[in-house]
């Protein structure tokens, strides 16, 4: 039997405990994606942030992720350098179903 702590009272009561409105309070996955402001993406935003992820892993670039609203993509994270964070966003827009690039890169301090 692995050693797993017991649930917590608060985490019992989080699922067993109805809200006055019948409603039961969020896991704390789901507080935690809340305050990460987690969107569920629908087939085509996966299948372009797929295709974004694709494109980054390729040319090696590392530290950056992509969210995908529609055909819009903001890029975030730390890059090496000036032509590191240069090239990113031009290699984003060349992916087939990108529209607008936010580039929200900045230079890691070293």
């Amino acid at each position: 039997m692995p050693d797993r702590k017991p649930p917590s009272y608060d985490d019992i009561t989080r699922k067993t405990v109805p809200n006055l409105d019948s409603s039961f309070r969020p896991t704390r996955e789901q507080e935690q994606q809340a305050r990460e402001g987690f969107r569920a993406l629908d087939a085509d935003e996966q299948q372009l942030a797929d295709s974004v992820q694709r494109a980054l892993a390729a040319s090696g670039v590392r530290g950056v992720t992509a969210e995908v609203e529609r055909n819009r993509v903001t890029l975030r994270g730390q890059v090496r350098d000036a032509q590191e964070l240069a090239r990113i966003p031009d290699l984003v827009r060349s992916v087939p179903g990108v529209g607008d690039v936010i580039d929200q890169l900045v230079i890691a301090a070293r």
